[in-house]
């Protein structure tokens, strides 16, 4: 057992070094890293291969795909995404260069008035203490009664757990309830987060890839194809970052219909529920025992340092997901979610209405400068690609902040490289200047 167990390690090693080998040979011809014909093939072979030997089929793939993803991390180093060039402009900044923020979707308008007053309120109420993992019971409760109203949803307070964000919730649903060698469905492009929270976790993800050509909407036969035993939850992103796509409701209930049928778990990130701007349906409308949606005060109410959202799930999943939170962090700051629950009191409409009239104004400019994308339905982003030969939108964006515009390369969110998504969060004149820097570039 022994002399098997050291023999597969070489083995691992060797692997390992090619993998390596092919990154490099990937990257200088400019492929993407992930080839989910090629992995299929792999399945195929291993697959037929425990038929011969009489094998457990089930833990020959789990092994698989362990080894794929060992083979993504090593040929991922140092891929940049929004967030590489977020940080790398920020420290620009403070070298004394001047940059227009469009790369991140960070409004720029302030969280509402009530915020402030409940910021200056909260050590008189006395939210200071050591709190339940799963947030204070009157925020959660607010949290029931607001989600309820909003989504048309049946929603109780054991439905909920508030989390320092939105990612965290997608980190705890992914780690908790997944299994190292389990597969996840992401359809892309998509937020990086959820590939980066899987590889973390030891979870092979099964890539959907849609078209600029097809509207962004994915095939029901796409995700059939790629189920398995071994498949256990597929992520919703409606309206999605990068593309601002919302489906349509008949092609969304046949994805939820498919879930249910094969006992998946549904992921839907609904933090741009609030910048919808045609018809929305949220996850929770479904009343699927089995789905997780994650909101946030991020984007909503503009709150991103806030560090506040929430997931909303079965009380088994909650109870599920609150013993990992309270391992990791014991509880959300509470005068955090005091203030997160008055904000709750807030219009916010006019947050909805400045960032649907910039993205307006954004691909308006868009057309005439001949860039080639989907209207976004909603969200707070174009995805745009540029159509020039030999184009990388990695190199595209870093050579951009050397003219002081960030803008997120499309390879961050998937085989996107000719791609670039824009964030509106800027004021309309910074928004100007920031679209005649790009148009400067490209020409």
């Amino acid at each position: 057992m022994d002399e098997i167990t050291i023999e597969m390690i070489k083995m691992l090693k060797t692997r390992t070094d090619i993998s390596k080998e092919i990154g490099e040979i990937k990257k200088s011809i400019g492929k993407g890293v992930t080839d989910e014909i090629r992995e299929d093939n792999l399945r195929s072979k291993v697959i037929a291969l425990c038929n011969e030997l009489n094998f457990d089929e089930s833990i020959a793939t789990k092994f698989l795909n362990f080894l794929l993803n060992e083979s993504i991390k090593v040929q991922s180093e140092n891929k940049q995404t929004h967030l590489s060039i977020f940080l790398k402009a920020k420290s620009m900044e403070q070298e004394g260069k001047k940059i227009i923020h469009m790369e991140v979707g960070e409004p720029d308008f302030l969280p509402p008035q009530i915020v402030k007053k409940a910021l200056e309120e909260v050590f008189d109420q006395g939210f200071l203490k050591y709190g339940q993992a799963k947030g204070l019971p009157v925020f959660r409760d607010a949290l029931a009664k607001y989600s309820s109203k909003k989504y048309n949803a049946n929603v109780a307070q054991e439905n909920i757990m508030v989390s320092p964000g939105a990612r965290f919730s997608i980190f705890t649903a992914i780690t908790t309830l997944l299994n190292p060698g389990d597969e996840l469905i992401v359809i892309e492009p998509a937020w990086p987060a959820y590939k980066d929270c899987a590889l973390n976790s030891g979870i092979k993800i099964r890539t959907i890839t849609t078209t600029l050509e097809g509207k962004w909407e994915p095939s029901i036969e796409q995700i059939e194809k790629v189920i398995n035993p071994n498949t256990k939850m597929i992520v919703l992103n409606y309206p999605n970052n990068p593309t601002g796509k919302i489906l349509p409701e008949k092609l969304q209930d046949a994805i939820v219909n498919l879930a249910i049928k094969n006992n998946l778990y549904i992921l839907s990130d609904e933090i741009y529920s609030q910048y919808a701007f045609k018809k929305w349906k949220s996850i929770l409308s479904y009343n699927y025992d089995k789905s997780i949606i994650t909101q946030s005060f991020s984007k909503s109410h503009a709150m991103t340092g806030f560090r506040i959202g929430y997931v909303v799930a079965s009380p088994k999943i909650i109870d599920l997901l609150s013993k990992l939170q309270a391992l990791c962090l014991t509880n959300v700051s509470e005068p955090i979610q005091y203030i997160a629950m008055k904000a709750l009191e807030a219009d916010i409409s006019n947050n909805t209405n400045t960032v649907q009239t910039r993205l307006n104004v954004m691909t308006d400019k868009a057309k005439r400068m001949g860039l080639d994308f989907v209207e976004p339905d909603g969200a707070m982003y174009l995805f745009a690609r540029i159509n020039q030969e030999g184009f990388n939108g990695v190199e595209f964006a870093n050579n951009l902040l050397e003219k002081g515009l960030a803008v997120a390369p499309g390879e961050g969110f998937g085989e996107y490289k000719n791609f670039i998504r824009i964030s509106v969060c800027q004021n309309e004149k910074r928004l100007m200047e920031g679209m005649n820097i790009l148009g400067d570039a490209m020409r």
